[in-house]
């Protein structure tokens, strides 16, 4: 194949850790490890931090929240961790956790970590000698879909995760909690995403099932077989993971689908949606209907709620930075990426084009 293993950077400023802190807890807590203790991050995520953690000849990756966030639901270690420790024994894909740390003492902060999955990931960026033909392309998309199917079907009460589920519709509660999660970081006034918003409140239909849900499943938290990318090794960042109505999650792996025609937002999740022969949103979901049965004549509502909701989160991040509670200037430009999302999310509104 003609793409690398992802592989870390230097630490942004602002963001280093306590070596020295951090190698007493590791060597205290996992039996074995030997050696001088290196960190390199992850550049690529924009909400928990990742970092490449090695100790003679052992990787892992240590998660924390991010510095400044005034988010603290969305930033639960000890969730993540849990939420890994019960899955990895029946679901391989996700990462095999190891620690986690409760004492604020040693990073300030809870943090958890796990071994590392090492292999290809598909970000935004095209790499200048990708050439793969239509139909190995086509393939990873099929994967893809197989691979969410798989996660649907989990039987979340004989892992002991049962209890993440709470009464009530999740379709209206999820809205409701993404909403408001807006209103309190909002900078700008968006029209558009008021509008959007006031859809999917008076529209709402009911939860289709109930099952375990990755919430941010999209190619750039795959971990693909180097000589087979078509494997999928691992799924990545398990912090928005909950029990909820599956066309939900549907409509959030829509919302990173960039398609040629679509309006430029700055910023593309994956290169490989824009390449000949990858699935359409459309197709996408009819494959998954086509595996599950599931109805998806109301897949409008589903993608223009995972368009909002991925504004949220643009939002959220824009007000951190807006606050000076982060310098990464990365975060500069979302609240054009709100507005931009938020009127792609009245076009789906007015036309019910997926």
């Amino acid at each position: 194949m003609d793409l690398s293993i992802d592989e870390p950077k230097s630490v942004r400023a602002g963001e280093e850790l306590d070596c020295a802190a951090l190698t007493t807890y590791l060597k205290d807590t996992i039996p074995g490890l030997e050696g001088a203790l290196t960190v390199q991050q992850f550049p690529s995520g924009f909400s928990n931090l990742t970092y490449l953690i090695k100790i003679g000849e052992r990787e892992l990756v240590l998660r924390r929240p991010p510095f400044g966030s005034k988010v603290k639901a969305a930033h639960d270690m000890g969730r993540e961790f849990r939420v890994l420790s019960a899955l990895h024994p029946v679901y391989p894909a996700a990462p095999s956790p190891l620690a986690y740390c409760t004492d604020a003492g040693v990073l300030g902060a809870n943090f958890y970590v796990m071994e590392r999955i090492r292999g290809i990931i598909l970000r935004g960026k095209k790499p200048p000698d990708f050439a793969w033909p239509p139909e190995l392309t086509r393939r990873c998309c099929e994967s893809l879909v197989d691979n969410l199917v798989r996660l649907h079907q989990l039987d979340v009460d004989a892992i002991g995760l049962s209890d993440l589920r709470r009464e009530g519709s999740f379709v209206r509660r999820a809205v409701d909690g993404w909403t408001g999660r807006y209103t309190g970081s909002q900078t700008d006034d968006i029209p558009d995403f008021d509008r959007a918003a006031e859809y999917l409140k008076s529209h709402c239909p009911e939860d289709v099932a109930s099952v375990f849900i990755h919430n941010d499943y999209k190619f750039d938290n795959l971990v693909l077989e180097p000589q087979d990318p078509t494997h999928i090794l691992g799924v990545l960042d398990w912090e928005m993971s909950t029990i909820g109505d599956p066309l939900m999650d549907l409509g959030v792996v829509l919302s990173y689908w960039n398609q040629p025609e679509d309006p430029s937002l700055g910023m593309v999740p994956c290169f490989l949606t824009l390449e000949p022969g990858c699935m359409t949103r459309r197709e996408v979901a009819q494959a998954y209907a086509a595996r599950t049965g599931r109805d998806i004549a109301q897949l409008g509502f589903y993608y223009a709620f995972g368009l909002i909701k991925l504004a949220v989160i643009a939002q959220q991040i824009y007000y951190r930075y807006k606050q000076g509670l982060t310098k990464d200037q990365r975060f500069a430009p979302l609240i054009f990426v709100v507005g931009a999302l938020s009127s792609m999310a009245v076009r789906v509104i007015d036309t019910d084009e997926v």
